[in-house]
């Protein structure tokens, strides 16, 4: 089996190269500079490959896309010590075939790594629970009820956190500037905030956005 393993710290790849190869039916290629990531997938098939979801220049969503457009029955999965449930839409949207987490043990990796070989998705259960969520539902201070973050405002938030113009978003999301300005109102009035820089930061803090930079 032949498994590319992609991640910018290069002793995680290393160290995660090793464990895997402890299976003596598997190979993995490493790779560091995600722009070298697309000459590899159309020189060589990968039974499965592993994408960190935070890499300087291109985050693992990105990524899958990219390769998704090139090889089409690429079997993706995001190997991240991250919480993966603020972009799940975003990460399913793209085609990822599932998740693993950094902190998973030997025998969960390779389990995983062969159950998506057999075409099988990898998802966690409470992600699982999840699946084509159209709202998200985060739980404030206590002096807050749970806060409900729609599909379109977890959009709406990414784009900002982008840190694009009304107009910019407008266009991407396909609303009117209106409906945006709209939106935002309702977005500040649900997170008690009153300027868009609070917005993200409260939004980062409730874990609805990273606290790293995705984008």
């Amino acid at each position: 089996m032949e498994v590319l393993l992609v991640d910018d710290h290069r002793s995680v790849v290393e160290g995660t190269k090793m464990l895997i190869e402890s299976e003596p039916d598997i190979n993995v290629t490493v790779e560091t500079d995600v722009y070298c990531v697309l000459d590899l997938v159309r020189l060589k098939k990968f039974d499965v490959i592993l994408f960190d979801l935070y890499m300087p220049h291109m985050n693992g969503a990105d990524l899958t896309r990219k390769v998704l457009d090139y090889v089409p029955d690429a079997v993706i999965l995001i190997y991240s010590g991250f919480e993966i449930a603020p972009h799940f839409n975003l990460l399913m949207e793209s085609g990822v075939s599932g998740f693993i987490s950094k902190t998973s043990t030997r025998e969960e990796l390779i389990q995983s790594i062969r159950c998506a070989a057999r075409k099988q998705a990898i998802i966690p259960m409470r992600l699982l629970r999840q699946l084509r969520r159209q709202e998200v539902i985060v739980q404030g201070e206590t002096d807050h009820e749970p806060t409900t973050i729609t599909q379109e405002e977890d959009r709406l938030l990414r784009e900002l956190a982008k840190g694009k113009s009304n107009k910019e978003i407008s266009k991407t999301l396909m609303i009117s500037q209106r409906s945006l300005e709209y939106n935002l109102t309702e977005l500040f009035q649900k997170l008690h905030v009153s300027s868009r820089v609070d917005l993200i930061k409260r939004a980062k803090s409730l874990g609805i956005l990273p606290t790293e930079d995705l984008y």
